[in-house]
């Protein structure tokens, strides 16, 4: 079921209408009580209250629509089109009405425990920014159109963090803590093709909490201490590397001191002592020869 524009006219003037018409209706009325002869006082009387029995029904078709609102039109439980004209409307009495807002929401979903590619249990979350696109379908497609947007997306969430490890093992698969904007695009990809039976436009979905579950969070915090130790030993260890052999170089090219093989092992020894600890070291002074 598609939308279609419903009928409806500019209130303004119809009240006019209704107003001639009531002000008609009252003079019948008021002639026939003060007995003119110009009719029958039975005849003005009846015509009379018809008139503002019909003119009392005629105003139960005004409605009013607010800016980014639809009214969704129905006669005797048949869709009869939907209203989206700012303003004082009037429509056919018999329809009845329902009021449904176009402008642009968010709700952001609870903390979900879910595993991920790799069985990790991890908790997660997203803020999905949605709005209503067709009004029909949102009302008769779907039970309640609102609740049917938080479960929906909240199971697309399950089911997109089910497919992305936490952490990238490798760099050229995706992960959900390194990879955000394409987390989040298959995030929304996977949301608009659940709602999209209820009319229903999702404009921006993205995670808006990640972390691992508690009972693992220890030990994936010193996994990633450990990680970060081994990155920084390598970077110094390598670093250390490139100090001693230019150390050597200048030493060698300016002929400060000749070493032998023995005697360089045991400087390289102490240079990369000294550059890789973690902690100051204590020179010792050689007062006598090196042999």
């Amino acid at each position: 079921m598609n939308e279609h524009q419903g009928f409806s006219v500019a209130g303004i003037p119809f009240v006019g209408f209704c107003l001639a018409l009531a002000a008609i209706g009252v003079w019948l009325v008021v002639g026939a009580i003060h007995g003119q002869p110009d009719a029958p006082p039975l005849v003005r009387l009846f015509g009379g209250v018809l008139l503002l029995a019909i003119d009392g029904f005629l105003l139960k078709g005004f409605f009013q629509v607010a800016p980014n609102e639809g009214q969704v039109l129905q006669l005797f439980g048949k869709y009869a089109g939907t209203v989206r004209v700012e303003g004082l409307r009037w429509t056919n009495p018999f329809y009845s009405r329902q009021r449904i807002s176009l402008r642009v929401r968010n709700f952001e979903s609870g903390k979900l425990k879910v595993n991920d590619n790799d069985g990790n249990p991890i908790e997660i979350g997203a803020v999905v920014v949605w709005q209503v696109l067709d009004t029909a379908e949102a009302v008769f497609c779907v039970d309640d159109y609102e609740d049917f947007v938080h479960i929906q997306s909240e199971s697309a969430l399950r089911q997109m963090a089910q497919s992305y490890p936490y952490d990238a093992h490798d760099d050229g698969k995706p992960s959900l803590r390194s990879h955000g904007e394409v987390i989040n695009n298959h995030l929304r990809d996977e949301i608009q093709a659940r709602l999209e039976k209820a009319g229903v436009q999702v404009i921006e979905a993205r995670i808006s909490h990640l972390a691992y579950a508690q009972e693992i969070a220890q030990a994936m915090l010193q996994r990633q201490q450990a990680g970060a130790i081994i990155a920084a030993r390598t970077r110094i260890v390598e670093g250390a590397v490139s100090m001693v052999g230019m150390a050597l170089e200048q030493l060698r090219a300016q002929g400060v001191v000749e070493l032998d093989e023995e005697r360089k092992a045991t400087m390289v020894s102490n240079l990369l002592v000294v550059l890789c600890g973690e902690r100051g070291t204590q020179p010792v002074l050689n007062t006598g020869t090196l042999y």
